[in-house]
């Protein structure tokens, strides 16, 4: 299959808010007040945990049937341990992004323990979003004037 290019615009809206769109869809970004955002909407972090965790069920639920899996209902709870001194520069040794992600898979299937346990094997080394983050992409920056 050939490769596939993905794109997604973020404008400035307000203060920390921006405004994130990819093909005919919208949503926003904020950060908390005590991180000097407006808190209308979640954080970076939580954007990314959120796509790490919904990766992980449409993983699961479009190999579901294929890995004999009867699949009645899925829900990942995602956590993610970051150190706010490292963004804020408080601490310069301070890893600035996660230090540990932690997704909690809560299953309801008509399989066993070991079937499930197998096919969560399998989701995790077919999420292309967790894939992203193991093995981190060549990172291109390019810089252009506002017209």
């Amino acid at each position: 299959m050939p490769k596939a290019l993905f794109t997604a615009t973020v404008e400035s809206m307000d203060r920390l808010k921006m405004k994130c769109s990819s093909r005919n869809f919208t949503f926003h970004i904020d950060e908390p007040k005590n991180l000097g955002g407006t808190d209308e909407a979640m954080n970076p972090v939580e954007a990314l945990l959120s796509a790490f965790g919904a990766c992980q069920c449409i993983v699961a639920k479009s190999f579901a049937r294929k890995h004999q899996i009867n699949l009645i209902d899925i829900q990942v709870k995602m956590e993610g341990e970051l150190d706010t001194d490292g963004f804020t520069g408080r601490n310069k040794d301070a890893k600035l992004g996660f230090s540990k992600i932690t997704s909690k898979f809560y299953i309801k299937a008509d399989n066993t323990e070991q079937e499930i346990r197998d096919f969560i094997e399998f989701v995790e080394s077919h999420c292309p979003v967790l894939d992203t983050i193991v093995n981190a992409p060549e990172i291109v920056t390019e810089i252009y004037p506002m017209k």
